[in-house]
């Protein structure tokens, strides 16, 4: 899910959807307004899920997409090594369902089956933020 905001609302730090991917704004610089013409923003953005470097430039009063992250708690029912994958339960739901193994190899060591977890959902897909304590 995401919602409707204007460039010019948006500032370094906030998300963006950019291609159908989620991304985390890293550069926002703003032009000034020439004589004929308006405003430009020039936004430079990082995937959440791919890592991606994307940009884009667009007027100030353009409308974009800003993603809606669903951030919920989770408990690791079994982890799948050889396939890359994460068996997770939603601790308000209790529905059972698989995401990915994260990539960062601190993160990846932690998870064992008990282990409760911060996830996120964006888009339809989730990923592993952390690990509760």
């Amino acid at each position: 899910m995401s919602r409707p905001a204007s460039v010019g609302e948006l500032k370094e730090g906030s998300w963006i959807v950019i291609d159908g991917e989620p991304c985390r704004i890293v550069e926002y610089e703003r032009s000034k307004p020439g004589k004929h013409g308006s405003a430009k923003a020039r936004i430079v953005a990082i995937g959440l899920f791919d890592g991606a470097k994307r940009s884009i430039v667009s007027p100030v009063d353009a409308k974009v997409e800003v993603p809606i992250i669903d951030k919920r708690s989770g408990q690791v029912v079994s982890v799948n090594e050889a396939e890359g994958t994460v068996q997770l339960m939603d601790l308000e739901t209790y529905e059972v369902f698989e995401t990915l193994l994260p990539k960062e190899e601190e993160l990846k060591s932690k998870l064992s089956p008990g282990v409760n977890v911060e996830y996120w959902k964006v888009l339809g897909k989730t990923m592993i933020v952390r690990t509760k304590s």
